[in-house]
């Protein structure tokens, strides 16, 4: 099993910027791709951001492209997604995920922590 621990979420008023990290343990890390995602009230899950285990391909949802940047630190076990320019409709729950492959779908994740808000003031 992989646990894995969001943090750094908060309320920021638009224009504003923050990090959120996500900390993995358990079982071994190696291999695994991570993604990040988030849900609104009444939404379904959406993608927001993945990387591959190497940290050569990162994909992002068009809505954040230019604004947000996933990273990852092998020797933390920890990926982060640092979130500049922010705006009310980024407004959700951000929740990390790891899986086989860097992919845009939740399905293809295999674990998941148990979310962060983010909430974004006009």
């Amino acid at each position: 099993q992989v646990q894995l621990v969001e943090s750094g979420g908060g309320l920021v008023q638009a224009g504003g910027s923050l990090r959120l990290s996500c900390a993995a343990s358990g079982r071994t890390f190696s291999g695994y791709a991570m993604g990040w995602f988030r849900q609104a009230p009444g939404m379904e899950r959406e993608f927001v951001a993945t990387i591959n285990w190497r940290c050569s391909r990162t994909y992002y949802t068009d809505s954040v492209k230019a604004r947000f940047t996933i990273s990852r630190d092998h020797a933390k076990n920890t990926v982060y997604l640092q979130m500049n320019s922010l705006k009310p409709e980024d407004t959700a729950v951000y929740y990390c995920a790891a899986g086989l492959s860097p992919v845009t779908k939740p399905k293809e994740y295999a674990y998941w922590g148990q979310g962060t808000q983010v909430t974004v003031s006009s």
